[in-house]
């Protein structure tokens, strides 16, 4: 038999939070409101807490419990929690996994389709109760309605990110997150524009100007108004076209 040290007696009286393992990549299963799933690999984290007379937690373990459920789905963490707390011995398991998700999006006059990526978030933890938290970080458009105003032709714009994170009493599905985070910019991105498309986008964002404080207020009114999300933080962070800065606000739910 080989040593095991990492369960050897801590007599330092310190107990841990967090140990686990993080930039793990790893196949994960997303529902897709328009084909129903959706295959992707995400960058995981998995943690557990770690009583003070205890001198490590054993980190093949983490790598175990995902072997035996497979591709990630998030309606499962839970379970997968659970096997986690379960196999180490703890009272509390964290699981966080980010991952791109693919939306399909059709030009605004021409119609053609193409693919808008977002990066989205899960952090699912539990204890005597479980938590989820969903987030999604979504690439948007600016037009700054000060240099609107004060020019004489033409106002600095820019690409914009929109990042939410809710809790919900129900499933949102990502599309949602994706369509209020756009609502709330002077115009959403797409990946492939025509002339007339490309017209068009220029000219919808120069009709409505926003700055970033305008953009997550919008956004915030649409969750205030979803009976489903009993929290949420909004930010909207402008990478500036003519300052050396990126201007950013964020907004919070009080719960």
């Amino acid at each position: 038999m080989l040593k095991d040290v990492q369960a050897q007696q801590d007599l330092r009286h310190i107990a841990l939070k967090h140990v686990g393992i993080r930039n793990l990549r790893w196949p994960i299963v997303l529902a897709d409101r328009e084909k129903g799933t959706q295959h992707t690999v995400a960058e995981v984290a998995l943690a557990v807490d770690l009583p003070q007379e205890q001198r490590g937690t054993h980190m093949s373990r983490f790598v175990e419990c995902l072997k035996q459920v497979g591709a990630i789905r998030p309606h499962e963490l839970e379970e997968v929690l659970d096997h986690l707390r379960q196999k180490l011995e703890a009272r509390k398991a964290l699981l966080e996994f980010s991952c791109p998700y693919f939306i399909t999006k059709k030009a605004p006059v021409s119609g053609i389709e193409s693919y808008l990526d977002v990066d989205c978030h899960f952090r699912a933890e539990k204890g005597e109760t479980f938590s989820l938290e969903v987030g999604v970080d979504v690439p948007i458009h600016t037009l700054c309605p000060c240099s609107k105003e004060i020019s004489k032709y033409g106002a600095h714009n820019q690409r914009a990110w929109a990042k939410i994170r809710i809790r919900s009493t129900q499933p949102v599905w990502i599309e949602e997150l994706v369509e209020m985070a756009e609502k709330g910019a002077s115009t959403p991105l797409y990946s492939l524009l025509k002339r007339p498309d490309e017209k068009c986008v220029t000219e919808m964002a120069y009709e409505n100007p926003r700055f970033v404080e305008d953009a997550v207020r919008e956004i915030a009114l649409q969750l205030n108004g979803d009976p489903r999300i009993d929290w949420y933080t909004v930010t909207v962070e402008s990478e500036e076209s003519i300052h050396n800065h990126n201007a950013f606000a964020t907004v919070e739910k009080e719960v």
